[in-house]
């Protein structure tokens, strides 16, 4: 079944349901910010999209800026910061499958399903 990672106030995020939902498709919402993944999920959900840790990292929240921007962060030390604040990970993230994108820009999903 098809996944997204939904953040409801962010406008791509919002673009990117609006996609599923155009598509007939069914699809589970998760609501990475009330259903915090854990950190193996979000390693699996990093594997599945075939990048670094770093670059799921939203680099331009305040949280990152003030904690962690400049420092020498291992992968393990990266996806810990985005659990422990979820506001840092990129949005929306699809799945389908074992096919992930990140829905920047929108027609990423379109690709997937």
């Amino acid at each position: 079944m098809i996944k997204i990672y939904h953040n409801p106030r962010c406008r791509k995020s919002r673009e990117g349901l609006e996609i599923l939902e155009n598509s007939g498709k069914e699809f589970e919402v998760i609501k990475y910010l009330e259903e915090i993944p854990t950190e193996k999920e979000l390693s699996r959900i990093i594997n599945l999209l075939n990048i670094s840790p770093i670059q799921l990292v939203r680099k331009t929240e305040k949280i990152w800026k003030e904690t962690f921007k400049g420092k020498e962060l291992s992968d393990s030390e990266i996806i810990s910061a985005m659990v422990q604040n979820p506001k840092l990970i990129e949005r929306p993230i699809v799945i389908n499958n074992k096919k992930a994108v990140i829905g920047r820009p929108s027609s990423n999903i379109i690709e997937i399903i």
